[in-house]
């Protein structure tokens, strides 16, 4: 009886408090949609986790590079972080040494500084991008496939 009694007491002021409403559960794990080929060269596939609204001031987005796959040089209004969960990649922003990305690699691009990212010449890249929802992406300047394969060629990830 004194069990009862105190699970009752302890359990039901807890009940009204508990959540109502439906939520929604989504995967990261699933492919998302193939991209057009717009911004970059290769093949990429993203998946929208989440978009900005009213509630959540970034987007976050798992983008999967196959190899030999690269964006063009860009730049964000906000600060960008990646977050490697699979593969090889690489990295730069303009101006400085290219980098060699890998699994359970982050790395944050400063608001306003231009950079590119991409898969490695013979490896998948699988990243969380997660960024400000402002404004939307600025596209700089095309990424040449000389810069990317020099690129390559100096990183070599063997």
């Amino acid at each position: 009886m004194k069990r009862i009694t105190f699970l009752i007491i302890v359990i039901l002021p807890f009940v009204g408090l508990t959540q109502s409403a439906e939520y929604k559960i989504i995967s990261y794990k699933e492919a998302g949609t193939k991209a057009p080929n717009t911004h970059y060269m290769g093949e990429a596939w993203l998946n929208r986790l989440f978009s900005a609204d009213e509630t959540l001031d970034y987007n976050i987005t798992k983008a999967t590079f196959k190899a030999n796959s690269t964006l063009n040089w860009h730049k964000h209004d906000t600060p960008q972080i990646l977050i490697v969960v699979e593969g090889i990649g690489y990295y730069q922003e303009r101006g400085k040494a290219p980098k060699l990305i890998r699994e359970g690699d982050v790395i944050k691009c400063e608001k306003d500084t231009e950079h590119w990212h991409s898969s490695s010449k013979k490896n998948d890249v699988t990243y969380l991008a997660i960024y400000g929802g402002g404004k939307p992406t600025e596209w700089t300047e095309v990424l040449s496939q000389k810069h990317y394969d020099s690129v390559a060629e100096k990183l070599n990830e063997d």
